[in-house]
């Protein structure tokens, strides 16, 4: 029979998120003082393994994360989050795609500008001069495709 503690890992491993003891309870389909219990000693567990993994409580509930030691690593392979603003401004060029960046900062605003910026450096937007006209055609890349994982939006 399956321990608990390691019941409670896989929940924290699939959510992906801070999780309060009564969900993870409400997951483990336990009372909250025996999820308690386990939370305590699969936090004992990771503490003396040696493990990139770590189980810390937060403001929010626990959650199953990277130790802070490799975040030189998660900058080298994840490419950086993107804002909620840079997110919405990647999501207009993909529906448009391509779109004339003087259309999209009448959709966005001007700080698309900025977002602009941002996603053409990360690789995400590709920007090229139009043959006629003074603004930027701007268009998604194969990086996009491949990061979200969309083969090709419908027409």
């Amino acid at each position: 029979m399956m321990k608990l503690a390691t019941k409670i890992e896989a929940i924290l491993y699939l959510k992906g998120q801070p999780l309060s003891l009564m969900d993870i309870a409400q997951c483990a389909e336990c009372e909250v003082d025996t999820a308690q219990e386990a939370m305590m000693e699969l936090i004992s567990d990771y503490a003396y393994r040696d493990s990139a993994l770590e189980v810390v409580e937060t403001e929010t509930g626990y959650s199953l994360q990277l130790r802070s030691v490799f975040d030189d690593l998660t900058d080298d392979i994840i490419p950086a989050e993107l804002g909620k603003g840079a997110l919405r401004t990647l999501a207009a060029i993909a529906l448009k795609n391509p779109i004339v960046q003087t259309e999209l900062i009448e959709l966005r605003g001007s700080t698309a500008y900025q977002h602009v910026q941002e996603l053409v450096e990360m690789g995400f937007v590709r920007k090229r001069r139009q043959e006629s006209g003074r603004s930027y055609l701007l268009e998604v890349t194969n990086k996009f495709h491949q990061y979200f994982e969309i083969d090709q939006f419908p027409q």
